[in-house]
């Protein structure tokens, strides 16, 4: 488990998977290379941080953001990032259509680049929104992840009704869906964990 010897790994590198169970979360964050909050731009912020006028559905301040990361086994390049923005939204008890496709809209007409989604990622975007939708805790974003650091991040999960047999198998539809992303090519995937019946069709 080389990555949690805490050796700075750079952003594109650092990826949790999910096979972190017994690890604490504050011993797997760690290890995330983050960056400060004012380091985010203003466009991003408008949308995904809870204090702006305009924030959307499952906006989240950057460290509870960072520790969805962790929970969702996700690492730190877009198509991550798409898929833990999807399921923070899709976990919000006030999202609505409209705030998708605003969303869809914002990120990939207004975010510049390299923070600009493609119709790709925009994709997994909506499988995380759905996943998030059917999570059993909601309003993951009020959640105080902060106080929780020394649990592991096995009985958090638990705890937020974040099932990895879930994220399996929606980590091996993506990854057939886009094969060939850096993204992609890291997804913690394991077939024999994965009832066929439990494959999510397209979005």
């Amino acid at each position: 488990m080389g990555l949690y010897r805490h050796t700075r790994l750079s952003w594109r590198d650092w990826n949790p998977g999910l096979d972190n169970d017994d690890r604490t979360l504050g011993f797997v964050l760690d290890s995330l290379p983050a960056i400060a909050a004012d380091e985010v731009l203003w466009i991003i912020r408008l949308f995904e941080n809870p204090a702006s006028p305009l924030a959307l559905p499952g906006a989240i301040t950057l460290d509870r953001h960072d520790a969805l990361h962790v929970l969702l086994g996700r690492g730190l390049l877009l198509q991550d990032e798409a898929f833990v923005i999807g399921f923070t939204m899709g976990a919000d008890s006030r999202i609505r259509s409209w705030h998708r496709a605003l969303f869809r809209w914002a990120g990939t007409t207004l975010y510049p680049r390299p923070y600009r989604f493609n119709r790709e990622q925009m994709r997994v975007f909506e499988m995380a929104c759905n996943l998030g939708l059917e999570n059993s805790h909601r309003n993951l974003q009020d959640f105080p992840f902060e106080d929780h650091f020394p649990k592991p991040v096995g009985e958090l999960r638990a705890m937020l009704g974040i099932s990895v047999h879930r994220l399996h198998a929606l980590f091996n539809y993506e990854q057939s869906l886009l094969p060939d992303t850096t993204a992609s090519k890291r997804l913690d995937v394991d077939w024999k964990r994965v009832d066929p019946s439990d494959l999510y069709p397209p979005p």
